[in-house]
């Protein structure tokens, strides 16, 4: 895994206010969705929302491995890697949307966001806090 997380951290200009445009943005198609998955309307009512939260989420988590992809390995990269799973899943068993998948996936969106960071931060494949520190010394006892 050493090929996805580099020896420090990315950076991108502007990081901070591209995170606030594409999560405002992502919570804006999120929101136009509740009327797809909630009451049941047709795709073409709401289609353009669901474009817009996936190509928003889409740009997010792409940012996000970008700049220090130890974040996959982090719970708060593993829960939406779950959710999509969750998305996809749903998808491909239910023709219609299923307001339960779309109540779940919101729900774990606000538990991962708002959670500690020792809660966020933790890493089920190394069931350990993984920050950088961690990993470089997990990295070390690889080697050695």
């Amino acid at each position: 895994m050493n090929w996805l997380v580099a020896e420090k951290k990315r950076d991108i200009p502007g990081r901070r206010w591209l995170s606030i445009v594409l999560r405002s943005l992502h919570l804006l198609g999120i929101a136009g969705l509740a009327g797809g998955y909630l009451y049941g309307l047709p795709l073409v009512q709401w289609s353009s929302w669901l474009w817009l939260a996936t190509l928003s989420g889409g740009l997010m988590v792409v940012k996000e491995i970008y700049v220090d992809g130890i974040w996959l390995l982090q719970l708060r990269g593993q829960v939406i890697v779950l959710k999509l799973v969750l998305l996809a899943c749903a998808h491909l068993w239910w023709p219609t949307p299923q307001a339960w998948v779309y109540c779940s996936v919101v729900l774990a969106s606000g538990l991962i966001a708002h959670a500690p960071g020792k809660v966020r931060y933790y890493s089920l494949w190394y069931r350990c806090l993984l920050n950088r520190e961690a990993w470089q010394v997990i990295q070390h006892h690889k080697q050695g």
